[in-house]
């Protein structure tokens, strides 16, 4: 009787401790920027790859980031904002035209490695937005874009 008393207990706490987590919500404000310094505006690229890269990278290494519904329940929420503030951390394609030359290859550099290596888009993002994954086909394809970016010769 006690083990099911204390399961009782155990079972309520937790549904308790859930509907408070829900009351901290994430701050889901997009941070402003110039859409003149966006990577995709500055590199035109083709078509099919700013899809893929808007498809791929820009949730979590833009300030165009699109918060699903599972965002609205907490502690997934907060699994998922800290994904989003590391990305613009390493990288925020929206201040691409804000980095010199030198930063902008050392990124370059750094996309073509995570992506290469198959750590890039990661694997959870890319269960939950079957759009981002890259086949073998898109791989290449973005890879070889990404190896002829010019950072010198970018549009402005």
């Amino acid at each position: 009787m006690k083990k099911h008393s204390k399961l009782k207990r155990l079972i309520i706490g937790l549904i308790i401790l859930f509907v408070v987590m829900q009351f901290f919500r994430i701050d889901k404000t997009n941070p402003q920027s110039d859409p003149a310094n966006d990577f995709i505006a500055s590199t035109n690229p083709p078509t099919e790859i700013a899809v893929q890269i808007k498809e791929s990278c820009y949730d979590c290494h833009s300030n165009n980031t699109r918060y699903p519904w599972y965002t609205n329940v907490a502690p997934v929420s907060w699994y998922v904002k800290n994904h989003i503030d590391e990305g613009r951390e390493h990288l925020n394609f929206s201040e691409w035209g804000n980095f010199d030359n030198r930063r902008k290859e050392h990124k370059l550099e750094e996309c073509i490695e995570l992506v290469s290596k198959d750590i890039m888009p990661m694997s959870d993002y890319v269960m939950m937005h079957s759009k981002s994954e890259l086949s073998p086909e898109k791989k290449q394809a973005l890879l070889d874009w990404l190896k002829s970016v010019n950072v010198v010769e970018e549009t402005k």
